[in-house]
């Protein structure tokens, strides 16, 4: 089963992941957004054997650990190819507006909509979750499902910023989580776990539509 670790990273508090197959201890490491040595120490105390670096999007508060994790590890970092451009460029990843630009390596790979991604036994599926930004993805396996900025617990992503798109994220949400079973636990880009129940009954955005 599946096994995750959460750490709030950054001055944003984004969430990086920890996740890996506990009975050989391979991993991915998802949304690296800053404090890599504190990211760093969490795999070290964990002995676990890093296979993959993971973006679900390309904004700076979640990209800002790559490069020292890149250079630690030398594992491929991947994202969704629409959002490949934000990796190197502070301006569309948005961390130059915080007086803090963040530049990261290129990614080595793209996430797919509908492949899947192994590290021991594990399997996650990419889903397709634009909207936040026009790349943006989850990643569903084992039960749970990593939505980065797309969906959170009682609400969605900011849509007010560049490429961005309202509609299209909660389009996105409908189509690509709410189809997933009511149990799945949600582990979000901010914020604390929901479940994708939880969400479709009582997440304003989706209830005053009329989706539960």
């Amino acid at each position: 089963m599946l096994k995750t670790f959460k750490l709030p990273v950054g001055i944003l508090g984004s969430n990086c992941y920890l996740a890996w197959d506990p009975d050989n201890k391979q991993a991915v490491v998802i949304d690296p957004g800053g404090e890599p040595e504190r990211i760093i120490r969490a795999v070290t105390e964990r002995c676990l054997d890093v296979r993959y670096i993971i973006n679900t999007h390309g904004h700076g508060d979640h990209i800002g650990g790559n490069r020292q994790l890149k250079d630690t590890y030398g594992v491929p970092l991947l994202i969704h190819e629409a959002d490949a451009p934000m990796l190197g460029d502070a301006q569309l990843n948005m961390s130059s507006f915080f007086g803090l630009p963040v530049l990261s390596p290129p990614a080595d790979g793209f996430l797919v909509p509908k492949k899947t991604l192994r590290f021991g036994r594990i399997e996650l599926t990419v889903l397709y979750t634009p909207g936040h930004t026009p790349g943006g993805v989850s990643l569903y396996g084992d039960g749970v499902v990593f939505t980065g900025d797309a969906l959170f617990l009682g609400s969605i992503g900011r849509c007010d910023m560049l490429y961005s798109d309202e509609q299209l994220q909660l389009n996105s949400i409908k189509e690509n989580l709410f189809t997933l079973p009511d149990d799945t636990e949600v582990l979000p880009g901010h914020g604390e776990s929901t479940t994708v129940g939880k969400e479709k009954m009582w997440n304003p955005f989706f209830v005053s539509t009329g989706t539960s």
